[in-house]
Parts: C-alpha cells; structure tokens; sequence
C-alpha cells in the first residue's frame, strides 16, 4: 500500500529560511509513469475555504494527444503544497462515454474526459467541478468534504446550446485551470467551443458559464472574444476578479498580434469589454494563469511561457506556436493595466499553468514541465528580489 503522504520528489529552496526572505520552492505533483499514466497534462489547482490545496490534471493514459483514453486526477495537500497525497481518479466514474471521433477506428472504445476546471464557492464550502468528456459533452460534480470524495456526475451540455445561434459548435470546453466567485456570490467558468469539423479545435470562439445558484444550474454567458479579425481562434482563458468587482478575461488566441486579449465585464456574463491585445502579455499560442492577491487589492499575477516565435532578423511569425519553455511570474499593481515586474519560474522546458493563493499570502503555481507537473511555491519579496 502506498504511504498517505507520497515522498517529496524534486523540492529546489532558494531561500535561507528566515522570516522575511524571499521564499521558493519545487516539488513534482505528477510524473510521467505514476501510477500507469503516459503523461500527466493540464494543471489545475485551488485552495479551500479550509486552506486545504486541490491540484488535479488531465491523466493521459494511452500517449499525449489530446483524445485517447483520459482521466482526471487529484491531489490532496493538507500543508500548503508542500507533501501530497496520493492522486485520486475523480471525474466521471459514472458509465463510460467511448469513442474517440479524431480516431474512430482504434479510438472507439476511448474516453476523453477533458478541461477539468474547479472553483470555490466560499459561501458554502463546496467545490464545484466542471469537465468534458470526448470534448463534446459537459458534466458537474461537487464536494462537500473539502475534495475528499465527489458526487456523481451531472451533464450539463444543455448549457451550451445558447452559444449555437452564433456558432454552430462540434467541440466543446472549459477552462482549463480554475472559475471565481464575485461579489455577488456568482461562480463563474471560462469555457471555448470549436465549429469546423466533429473533433476539429478550431475555428473557435471564447465566453463563459456561469451558476448564481452554487452550482445547481448552469447557464451560458456572452460571447466574450468571438472569432472575428482582429482576433483568430480565441480559446482556452483565464479569469479574475479586479479590485472594484469586475471580472477579466486573458484569452489564447492565434491572433497576428501575438499578444494575449484582455476583456471585462461588470457581472462576468455580458456586457464585456471590446477586447485588446495586452503589448507585455505575449502570446506563444498556449494556456496561461492569472489570479488576484487578497491582501493586495489591485495585485494581479500572471504566468505563461515568455517566449515568441520570431524570424531570424527578430519579427513576429505570426500564427506559429512559439517554444513553451521560460515559465514566468509576471506582477501588476493596478489591476492588469500594466505589469512592470517580471521573473522566471522555471528556464526550461515549460507549458500550462495555474495560479493560487494560500490564506497567508503564499502563492501557488502548478505547471507543466517537461514529463511532469510541478507545484512551486513563492512570496511577493521572491519575485520583487532582484534576478
């Protein structure tokens, strides 16, 4: 049997330890081969209204590609991030849907389930958790127990039908990473849909869901970054809520600009801003994070690859996927208008990520790193250090 705690793999300190120093440190969450997965992918993580951290990924068990027979996965970590607990296989136990659509011949007894994306209702406890199977339905499910044990699953594909008056949608998503809540109370998920072929993921539009009663029912949102020039393929987008209520999006795209789009809207819903390349976030065409510090209204941090596919003679390739390496801990202090602080996470190789707060201030990023998926753990002083 395995331990209850798995033994730390990789842990990097760079810190002396004493009170006020800039603190960071690594440890492995998911490895390639752990526990018969291929390949781990597409972090997300949250904390609980309890401080308990909840990161779950994508478990790739047949190979990389993003069809093939997937699970979702979750770790438990009682001590802020630093040991966890062995991962757990969560997302739809209930009977299988197979049938790989982008392999119908080998695939057809595949199942897919994708895009995992959590969020804490602080007003009850509960997690709600979103995800998709053979990216074309979309099921529910929640814990009352801080993310111990999880209720069956619950379709809500019906959610999305409002999306089809402007896109007639073959794929569906959300997230990946994590929703918010608002002011009001509102949960709200970032979700794409795709309308070229059955499978295809592309071309593609970006918007939101969103539950104003605790997850019981979901409901479709505007179109928040629609696939029309100046703007290409908007799809996986992250989320936050800024100092006055509002809710932003930072949307991938494979846009000319090659910079991320940046929209907000009062009630996270509608009403959303005409969105705008942001010139300091670049856009090496993959998934990012976001999120506000609660003790610092106004304080935003973004992660993503600060990396750009460029020429020889340094202009932009445009529409070409830049190398996902150079991991980066980008600061605000004004709500995302601009960001002056910047510093490397992780100089390597380096993909998806997900950002979180623990109640003392401690930030959380979960990523991709080569084979595996790591948690870091760093403070406000660590990136304000100089490099």
């Amino acid at each position: 049997m395995k331990p209850f705690f798995a033994t730390v793999l990789v842990c990097l300190l760079t810190s002396a330890g004493f009170a006020g120093d800039p603190i960071l440190s690594k440890v492995s969450v998911f490895r390639a081969g752990m526990d018969e997965v291929a390949l781990y992918r597409i972090p997300g993580i949250v904390v609980t209204s309890k401080g308990t951290v909840l990161a779950y990924c994508e478990a790739r068990r047949s190979g990389k590609a993003d069809f093939g027979e997937i699970e979702v996965h979750l770790r438990r970590s009682s001590d802020g991030g630093t040991t966890w607990q062995d991962a757990k296989h969560i997302a739809h136990l209930g009977p299988r849907i197979e049938g790989n659509p982008r392999n119908p011949t080998e695939g057809q007894h595949q199942q897919t389930v994708n895009n995992p994306v959590a969020i804490v209702d602080q007003e009850t406890g509960a997690i709600e958790f979103l995800y998709c199977v053979n990216y074309a339905r979309c099921f529910s499910i929640r814990s009352i127990d801080d993310g111990k044990t999880w209720s069956a699953p619950i379709e809500i594909t019906d959610s999305f039908e409002p999306f089809r008056s402007q896109y007639d949608w073959k794929v569906i998503a959300t997230g990946p990473g994590h929703g918010v809540q608002t002011k009001s109370g509102r949960l709200v998920v970032p979700v794409w849909i795709a309308y070229g072929k059955v499978g295809a993921h592309n071309p593609t539009a970006a918007a939101t869901f969103y539950s104003d009663d605790h997850g019981k029912t979901w409901n479709a949102g505007e179109i928040a970054v629609p696939n029309k020039a100046p703007y290409r393929n908007p799809n996986e987008t992250m989320i936050t809520t800024l100092s006055d209520g509002r809710v932003m999006l930072v949307t991938r795209s494979g846009s000319d600009a090659g910079r991320k789009l940046v929209t907000t809207s009062d009630d996270g819903a509608t009403n959303w801003t005409k969105p705008v390349f942001h010139d300091s976030l670049w856009e090496p065409i993959c998934m990012a994070s976001i999120v506000a510090i609660p003790s610092s209204p106004g304080t935003l941090l973004f992660s993503c690859p600060n990396t750009l596919a460029l020429n020889k003679d340094g202009t932009l390739k445009v529409r070409k996927h830049a190398k996902r390496r150079n991991l980066t801990i980008k600061r605000s202090l004004d709500d995302g208008h601009t960001w002056p602080i910047s510093k490397t996470l992780e100089s390597g190789l380096s993909a998806y990520s997900d950002l979180a707060v623990l109640p003392d201030g401690t930030i959380l990023c979960l990523y991709e790193a080569a084979d595996q998926i790591k948690c870091a753990r760093f403070d406000l002083a660590w990136i304000e250090e100089s490099k």
